[in-house]
């Protein structure tokens, strides 16, 4: 059987960030659009050449973005909200991700339980769907310039309508499939009539918990568009999960393919292979991990695509979902262990993993010693992992480990710090200058010694503190000028850890974090903060807040160990965390922030899974912050998710202040917590820094009044979205005074 060898899709940022760096240099008005479309145009003919050189068979496309692939299709079918429009294609399209002047941008969520982040479409009842397939047409028509056949990829219309976002109270998107469907067809025959022989069409959405009206919504769809005279063969790919009820119903349209997770959900495979609807349809096995860089144990991988051989009409090997979630290659990283780096798979070798996986199937198991070692998995083999004083710590955790004084005991104690009514602050991070990043490039490379790098960022720490003075601030940070990433940080600090020079991974638009690889025991050589916001506190009178990640944004923001429980994990980092709160109490900090931003993130997708996820993520999250007196604040932060679904567990988190993401949603969640008896203090964010606008004092006065009819005034804090690394001064000084003179003006 000729076993066909594709990925469902693959990093789009360009081996060095090159997308990022011209789309930035596109905004500071450095280049115009003809010099950022060059760039685009390289980075994908390179990308073809490289996945086509490289053994695939047919390739993804349509996956290039120059912001975000949810974002491409509000374009591609013409729904694009009137504040938004621009002189051109593009500033109308960027005006939508990042705002314009007075115009706030589109809400941005996370993309299931993922890191990278969506910008969320807007539609009401009179949405009307005007096809624009400019963009799929031409990534179809540059390929095959090219000599390579691609395969163009779309958001399916289920996961694009229920993703969507109603702006009338009491509308349904999903009452838009019917219009929605019109367009698909109208694409599907242009992209046939252009030469696609199949199409991908993407349906996530699929295995998270579907209501019967949804699951009927989905045999409507599929049936109507599986009958469609003009049209390539469709492949439906559902990821992240298993896709439950909805597999029956998808088997039994006349859709030609079907792209499954078995990397996340194992026991799929079993299922697959008795279905007799199968027979006649192409199976696209994703047995390569595609959201995890630990190398494939291809012996196992092989068994299961095995499995299906006979059972289905056509067999394609493939990752679990596309590669956009890991970085490009690990032959760049010439620095990490090579007990860790040759257990490692990023991009090129996960394809090449596929690429010996299909050749296995054709040619005979024989094959896969052409990747060497078989076995993959982490490092437990490797004399790297194992710490017994840390997995007897561990052992040894009692229950009142996990609590602190009660709240109302806690909120008396903590009078004697003398914060007023709607307290200001911000979330941590202050803008990361030119001068930082180059005082860091010069320590890594050593043209200045650490001692020199302490002054400059000392200096830097002082002139954030007398900043935020001048301004008014009534609990100030330390900047992080010495802190690379609120991750990375702390994990190249923590034993237990490596981290990578060069492997990016796209978090939203030009956003690119480096995830840390979590391979072993995790424990606290030292302390991590402490000096920093010592140093900090003795520069004011006001109090300072220690800035710490909590555990289970180290993990959602890692590549984690799959060799053990990551409640297991999540408890060792959080003893870590626990002995920093002690030292920073020691100290004399009386506020420590500990921020878990993705605890929304690594919510299951199914209901049935999330109480136990919960239950060990809050109890990771008490743990670190246990160990503190009742006089000292524990804060937390979280943002860019839908908190709706863990509004027990940010409760449970039993933190005396939260403060979250609001701007973009203009005080959503606030009715949400009121609902569920929410009765501690809460900081909903006035200021979205994730635009780069000002807000002004009248717009953040808004907003604070829409938070004082939520929550009382006596609990109610002020404060950006998130933190101001990735903004700048210009934009960040002004709009801090704007939110600090609002604040003064609600309190008096």
């Amino acid at each position: 059987m000729n076993t066909i060898k594709t990925v469902l899709g693959y990093p789009r940022i360009g081996p060095a960030r090159e997308l990022k760096k011209a789309v930035e240099k596109y905004w500071s008005g450095d280049s115009d659009a003809a010099e950022l479309e060059t760039t685009a145009r390289r980075l994908r003919a390179d990308t073809w050449r490289d996945l086509a050189g490289r053994g695939l068979d047919v390739l993804p496309g349509n996956t290039f973005s120059y912001y975000d692939q949810m974002l491409d299709h509000v374009q591609l079918f013409g729904i694009v909200p009137d504040r938004f429009r621009g002189p051109s294609r593009l500033d109308t399209y960027f005006a939508m991700a990042r705002g314009r002047d007075d115009v706030a941008p589109l809400e941005l969520t996370k993309w299931f339980d993922t890191n990278y982040h969506y910008l969320v479409p807007e539609l009401t009842e009179d949405t009307v769907f005007q096809l624009d397939p400019a963009k799929p047409l031409e990534d179809l028509t540059a390929a095959r310039e090219l000599g390579v056949d691609t395969r163009p990829v779309l958001i399916g219309p289920l996961t694009f309508l229920l993703l969507s976002k109603s702006v009338t109270p009491g509308f349904e998107p999903l009452s838009l499939l019917d219009r929605l469907l019109d367009a698909y067809a109208d694409l599907l025959s242009q992209l046939e009539s252009a030469g696609a022989e199949w199409v991908q069409l993407d349906e996530p959405a699929l295995v998270q918990d579907r209501t019967p009206a949804e699951l009927d919504a989905l045999r409507r769809a599929y049936d109507r568009l599986a009958t469609l005279t003009d049209r390539p063969r469709l492949l439906v790919a559902t990821y992240f999960g298993d896709p439950g009820p909805a597999l029956p119903v998808l088997t039994s349209t006349a859709v030609d393919g079907l792209a499954v997770d078995l990397v996340s959900a194992p026991g799929l495979v079993d299922q697959l292979a008795v279905l007799p609807s199968l027979r006649r349809k192409t199976v696209v096995a994703g047995v390569v991990d595609g959201r995890n860089v630990w190398r494939t144990h291809l012996g196992d991988a092989l068994s299961t695509c095995t499995k299906l051989l006979g059972s289905v009409g056509q067999l394609a090997v493939s990752t679990s979902c596309s590669l956009q979630h890991v970085p490009y290659d690990v032959e760049a990283e010439d620095d990490l262990d090579p007990r860790v780096r040759e257990r490692l798979a990023f991009a090129r070798q996960k394809v090449d993993e596929v690429v010996v996986l299909g050749r296995a199937l054709s040619e005979g198991p024989g094959v896969l010693v052409d990747l060497g070692n078989p076995s993959g998995g982490p490092v437990e083999e490797s004399g790297l992992i194992r710490e017994q004083s840390v997995r007897d710590r561990a052992a040894a955790i009692r229950p009142a480990d996990r609590q602190r004084p009660p709240y109302d005991e806690r909120r008396t104690a903590q009078e004697s710090i003398g914060l007023p009514a709607l307290a200001t602050t911000t979330i941590g991070s202050f803008p990361q200058t030119a001068d930082i990043r180059r005082a860091r490039a010069d320590l890594r490379t050593a043209r200045i010694d650490a001692a020199t790098y302490d002054e400059l960022m000392r200096a830097e720490i002082a002139r954030v503190i007398g900043l935020q003075e001048e301004l008014g601030l009534d609990v100030l940070v330390h900047g992080e000028p010495e802190r690379n990433d609120m991750v990375q940080y702390f994990a190249e600090q923590l034993d237990g850890f490596a981290t990578t020079k060069h492997g990016w991974v796209q978090s939203y638009g030009s956003r690119c974090v480096r995830p840390p690889i979590l391979y072993g025991e995790v424990s606290r050589p030292a302390p991590m903060t402490v000096p920093w916001t010592s140093y900090a506190q003795s520069l004011t009178e006001r109090p300072v807040k220690g800035m710490l990640t909590g555990p289970v944004t180290i993990l959602a923001w890692s590549f984690v160990r799959d060799d053990q429980p990551l409640a297991v994990t999540a408890d060792q980092v959080a003893l870590s965390l626990r002995d920093e709160v002690a030292d920073l109490v020691s100290a004399g900090i009386r506020i420590v922030q500990v921020d878990e931003p993705a605890l929304r993130e690594l919510l299951p997708l199914r209901a049935a899974e999330q109480k136990a996820y919960l239950d060990w993520a809050v109890g990771a999250f008490r743990l670190a912050t246990g160990g503190a007196p009742a006089g000292v604040q524990i804060h937390t932060h979280l943002c860019y998710s839908e908190f709706g679904a863990v509004i027990a567990g940010i409760d449970g988190l039993d933190a005396d202040v939260t403060t979250l993401e609001a701007a973009r949603s203009r005080m959503e969640i606030l009715g949400d917590l009121a609902a569920a008896g929410f009765r501690r203090a809460v900081g909903p964010g006035v200021y979205d820094i994730h635009a780069p606008r000002v807000p002004s004092q009248e717009e953040l006065a808004d907003l604070i009044g829409r938070a004082l009819a939520a929550v009382p005034g006596d609990r109610l804090w002020i404060n950006p979205d998130c933190g101001l690394k990735t903004r700048g001064y210009a934009e960040v000084i002004p709009a801090l005074r704007h939110l600090v003179e609002a604040a003064r003006t609600a309190r008096s």
